[in-house]
């Protein structure tokens, strides 16, 4: 199994003090920031842009930053983005854009790209990209809110993915508990994005290491 990797998505923050729960998420020993961005149209949402990318790289610069373009056209934005600080971008198998152009040009400016798969979209769709992609990420809710109950079906393709590529990192993002995550390291995951569970801890750092705990590592 590749290594643990524990992601607070900023989704979930107090936006009216984002410098202070961006550093708050750092402290917790947690291995990278998760920043989702929504063009409200890909998603029935409005959320981040590279702004807020350039902030999290000010605020604290040596805490990765790993970027979620749900995006319809998110070749259009992987410069503007890599340019703010992203120290890795996700794109979405079901975006309309050549997404083997858009994995390479992410790798080609300097950061480590990703294919992220949604609920509805079977798992085989990702087959064409996995020679290309350093991780690949499987949404265990459908895509635009924070807070959504996680979608245990979608545990198949982690284990599919995982047989197919032993040695892929496998994330997944959506409804990850203290209850969700130890189902989805069963099934073959090793980094985890959570949002709404983490930023609602009084003590982060306390949560993150009893996540690791259940997990059996450190």
């Amino acid at each position: 199994m590749k290594n643990v990797q524990i992601l607070p998505s900023l989704l979930a923050a107090d936006f009216g003090c984002l410098a202070a729960e961006i550093l708050r998420a750092q402290s917790s020993l947690a291995d990278q920031l998760h920043i989702d961005v929504m063009d409200a149209h890909f998603v029935p949402n409005l959320s981040f842009g590279p702004d807020i990318v350039k902030l999290a790289r000010r605020v604290s610069p040596s805490f990765k930053r790993n970027v979620h373009l749900m995006m319809t056209r998110p070749d259009l934005y992987i410069e503007n983005f890599i340019n703010s600080g992203a120290s890795s971008i996700q794109i979405h198998v079901e975006s309309q854009c050549d997404v083997h152009q858009t994995l390479s040009q992410i790798r080609r400016l300097g950061a480590k790209n990703a294919i992220v798969i949604n609920p509805p979209t079977p798992v085989e769709a990702l087959k064409p990209y996995l020679d290309e992609v350093d991780e690949v990420l499987v949404m265990t809710v459908n895509p635009g809110y924070g807070g959504q109950k996680f979608i245990a079906e979608c545990l198949s393709k982690v284990t599919y993915l995982r047989d197919l590529r032993p040695d892929l990192d496998i994330m997944v993002d959506g409804g990850c508990t203290d209850e969700t995550i130890p189902l989805a390291y069963a099934a073959g995951a090793n980094e985890f994005v959570a949002g709404s569970y983490l930023f609602a801890q009084n003590d982060m750092k306390a949560a993150v290491q009893s996540l690791r705990d259940k997990l059996k590592c450190n």
